[in-house]
C-alpha cells in the first residue's frame, strides 16, 4: 500500500481519490474486465490468448488498486474483511443446501 499511497502523493492526486471518485473509478476498471470477456464463448472465457490474459492482468491491477485505495481511505483491512464476509457467507450458504446450486440464499 505504501507504493500506491507515494505513487498519488508524488502526483499531488490525493486531491482526487475522494470516495465517490474510487468508487466510480473502481465501477469503471471492473466494466473494463467484463468488456475482456463480452464476446467470447465460454470456452474462449476459460482460454485466453497471452495478450488476453496480459491485458486482464493489467485490468484487474487497476481494480485491485482502486479498491486498496478506497479501503485504505476508510481504515478497512480488506483481508480480515473478506475473511468475515466468508464467515458470514458460510452461514448463508451451508453445504447441504447450497451445494450444486445458483440459488441465492433467501430462495435456499
Amino acid at each position: 500500500m505504501r507504493v500506491i499511497r507515494d505513487f498519488a502523493r508524488r502526483r499531488d492526486w490525493e486531491q482526487f481519490h475522494l470516495p465517490k471518485n474510487l468508487a466510480m473509478a473502481l465501477s469503471v476498471e471492473a466494466s473494463e474486465v467484463v468488456e475482456l470477456f463480452q464476446w467470447l464463448t465460454p470456452e474462449q472465457s476459460r482460454r485466453l490468448s497471452p495478450a488476453q490474459r496480459a491485458a486482464l492482468a493489467d485490468e484487474l491491477a487497476d481494480v485491485y488498486v482502486y479498491l486498496l485505495k478506497l479501503a485504505d481511505g476508510f481504515g478497512i483491512d480488506l483481508e480480515a474483511a473478506a475473511f468475515a464476509k466468508m464467515r458470514k457467507n458460510a452461514r448463508k450458504y451451508p453445504v447441504r443446501k447450497a451445494r450444486g446450486t445458483a440459488r441465492k440464499y433467501s430462495e435456499l
